[in-house]
């Protein structure tokens, strides 16, 4: 870290500026200057931005080392794309697009942006806290021998105020500290404003309270050099009470009143104790004064980030600011949305010494031998080497045989595959980690932790099995352990799928992450699965158990609509195998598929029930199961009808096709494996989709029965690809207990029901 000298100083607040003018001049002209054929308000967050420059500027230039990694509040976009700027990994050309079509994106993108960012962000809360559990997977690597102490970094997160109202933060705070997290800084950009106003006193008071208790150092910044000498000297303790018990309206309104009003409030509240204070300072010298908070003070941060660099603790650093800092309507409770005039952004060039037509210079206005002394400061900065992404290998999978036996769940089946890759020496199995929300043992993952461990970086025993209590469970955890044990909270599950599916390009190994969770529950975490695959993290998602097919647990278990939310989800293939050796080729698939440069996240749709396996002639099935389905019963040529179905209902399926295909010539019965691929298929290209191939063995205007423990939905769609009339079977209301047979019948989906339909859809 660069000592806080007078000259490091000097530049950095040069550079907290120039970062101010940046971020301001870039939202201005997406605004005011850029051709509108649209007429929308472009947006941008000039506020937002100010209240955060002293902060990136001295972190980025003063803090950063070469493997640390950031996660910048979403507001701040703009800010994160002037420094590159400076650094010279932005164009002039992206910022001038900024908030278009390929221009520099509204919020920090992985994916879509071309500077470096390490985490995504724009749904607040969650780039903060990912950064916990980026953090958890640093460690993992290290324990595994796969990281070296010295290429670690610490996970930083900068955040807005209003961002600790979200309940991520705590779920992720609460499962670190059992994780005992480690170099991780969360640094809080506390200007008390919030989109509609100014935000509460009273809870942030409570704060350090709150993340001491998890083990956390808390450093609050209040005051600058400058403010903390004035509360040193004459009346200064009256005016230290004075402003820790001022509201943050109030500050925030003195703030955008200015240098009289302070004044004024001052001397009525006050009276002559501060007398001296006001008399050496003029209105402007007064407000400046006022203002001079721990987050604008660039020697004051320096400090806080060595004072949180002395060990490897996680750190909280509430820096207080003011929202809008330096810009006309600072402290103003509408700036959120705020934007600076014409002739205000003229000002603000003008008294930075910018000529006009030189505004995306980045050194205009310094004068030569400033600006050469900056150039050189911001290259010699660590920031500057940051890489974008490490480079990463890939690893080979193995054969994954399916699992013998004549009855199976596709949810045992799971669990045995892991179980026997447990057992091999193989470098997949040594990749994988398994992760869970306390669902481990019901989700079939406990072989594998029995096999493999849980990861733990102090020793914690099985106190159970050393006492000799019988238990199938012998879980012992450990650094070499692969099963990272949540708390219930989904969010956590999947902000940890996104920091172990980042783990390539961020420390450079690819993890292979699993995590399981009942299907019902994925739509408690959607923000975060949406998250993790926006920023296309790479992980296998296996939800299990499904559907009424949960029979006695009941519809607060039974999941409806899961296959619908992945066929919208970008980055992420939906399959949901009715058999082990489906499951076994599509597994081997997956592995390989996360790893692909085209690649994405793969979900699987599982299930408790056993039901009889089917015996294969050959493999010439295994193409279409991974394309999204095959017919396995072959229709006629011609063919004027077919059953359609998915996952665990294939029994009910087959039943209705044994009792119907003397009645109908040449019915063919289409196993879906993936609705979501078919659907891409279609979508993409209609005539030579997969689906299309497929159902145009059936004559024009033959009939489709499909059949899902699902919503309906996710098949009836089929009807469409070639006009086929379609009678669609599935759930469409909340499941209730009882055994199979009473909620197949009740909700329609047993074989009688497919026969029923049937008839209907060809009577039609």
């Amino acid at each position: 870290m660069l000592p806080p000298g007078i000259e490091t100083i000097n530049h950095l607040e040069t550079l907290d500026a120039r970062l101010r003018w940046l971020s301001a001049w870039t939202i201005h002209n997406a605004n005011h200057l850029r051709d509108s054929r649209d007429g929308l308000k472009v947006g941008g967050h000039q506020a937002s931005c100010a209240s955060m420059t002293s902060i990136m500027a001295s972190l980025y230039f003063g803090a950063l080392g070469p493997n640390d990694r950031v996660a910048v509040k979403p507001h701040a976009g703009p800010l994160l794309h002037a420094i590159h700027y400076l650094m010279g990994n932005q164009s002039e050309e992206k910022l001038r697009n900024f908030r278009g079509f390929g221009g520099a994106q509204s919020y920090p993108s992985r994916t879509k942006d071309v500077i470096p960012v390490d985490f995504s962000t724009g749904s607040v809360g969650l780039g903060v806290a990912v950064t916990a559990f980026a953090s958890l997977f640093q460690d993992y690597l290290v324990a595994h021998g796969r990281l070296a102490p010295e290429q670690t970094g610490r996970m930083i997160a900068l955040m807005g105020d209003a961002e600790l109202d979200e309940g991520n933060i705590y779920e992720a705070l609460i499962e670190g500290y059992k994780h005992d997290i480690r170099n991780l800084w969360w640094i809080v950009d506390y200007n008390r404003q919030s989109l509609d106003h100014t935000t509460a006193d009273r809870m942030f008071r409570r704060f350090d309270d709150i993340f001491e208790t998890c083990g956390w150092r808390v450093i609050t910044l209040k005051h600058g050099r400058k403010l903390a000498a004035a509360v040193a000297g004459p009346g200064g303790a009256a005016l230290e009470a004075w402003i820790d018990d001022c509201p943050n309206a109030d500050y925030a309104a003195l703030t955008y009143q200015g240098g009289a009003a302070w004044r004024a409030r001052l001397t009525a509240d006050l009276g002559s104790t501060v007398d001296p204070l006001l008399a050496a300072h003029d209105d402007e010298a007064l407000a400046l004064l006022m203002t001079d908070l721990g987050g604008h003070c660039i020697a004051t941060l320096l400090d806080a980030y060595a004072t949180a660099a002395s060990d490897d603790r996680p750190c909280l650093i509430i820096a207080y600011t003011i929202k809008g800092r330096g810009l006309p309507f600072a402290g103003h409770k509408d700036n959120h949305a705020g934007l600076m005039t014409p002739s205000q952004i003229d000002g603000m060039r003008a008294s930075l010494g910018i000529p006009p037509g030189a505004e995306w210079e980045p050194w205009a206005g310094l004068g030569d031998n400033q600006a050469a002394a900056l150039k050189a400061f911001v290259a010699a900065s660590p920031a500057a080497s940051l890489p974008r992404d490490r480079a990463f290998d890939s690893v080979p999978v193995p054969a994954i045989p399916a699992p013998p036996g004549d009855e199976q769940s596709t949810q045992g089946a799971f669990g045995r595959i892991l179980f026997d890759l447990a057992k091999t020496a193989a470098p997949l199995a040594d990749r994988i980690v398994t992760t869970s929300p306390d669902v481990t043992v019901s989700t079939g993952l406990g072989p594998w932790v029995n096999a493999r461990g849980l990861f733990r970086r102090q020793q914690m025993p099985d106190v159970f099995r050393a006492a000799k209590i019988p238990s199938p469970q012998k879980w012992q955890g450990q650094v070499s352990g692969q099963h990272v044990e949540l708390g219930i909270a989904e969010h956590n599950l999947f902000l940890n799928l996104a920091a172990a599916g980042l783990a390539a390009p961020l420390f450079g190994t690819r993890l292979i992450p699993i995590g399981t969770v009942y299907d019902p529950f994925i739509a408690r975490g959607l923000d975060a699965l949406n998250y993790a695959c926006y920023q296309d993290a790479r992980f296998i998602l296996v939800a299990t158990p499904s559907g009424v097919t949960l029979g006695p647990e009941g519809g607060a278990h039974q999941s409806i609509n899961p296959p619908l939310i992945a066929m919208g989800q970008p980055g992420l293939v939906h399959y949901e195998p009715a058999y082990a050796d489906e499951l076994a080729l599509l597994l081997h698939h997956a592995f390989g598929h996360v790893q692909a440069d085209d690649g994405e996240s793969v979900y699987f749709r599982l299930s408790t029930r056993a039901i009889p396996q089917i015996a294969r002639t050959g493999d010439d099935w295994q193409a279409g199961a991974i394309a999204g389905g095959y017919w396995l019963r072959a229709p006629a040529p011609g063919a004027e009808a077919a059953i359609v179905a998915l996952g665990a209902l294939l029994p009910e399926a087959l039943a209705a096709w044994d009792a119907l295909v003397d009645d109908i010539p040449g019915l063919g019965l289409l196993a879906v494996t993936s609705p979501d691929l078919l659907h891409r298929g279609w979508r993409a290209g209609h005539d030579d989709s997969h689906v299309a191939r497929l159902l145009a063995a059936l004559r024009p205007g033959a009939r489709l029965v499909t059949l899902c423990d699902a919503a309906p939905a996710s098949l009836s769609w089929l009807g469409g690809v070639h006009g086929h009339r379609t009678s669609p079977l599935g759930v469409e209301v909340f499941g209730q207990t009882g055994d199979l047979v009473d909620l197949y019948h009740h909700h329609g989906l047993d074989a009688d029901a497919v026969i029923a339909a049937m008839a209907r859809v060809l009577t039609a």
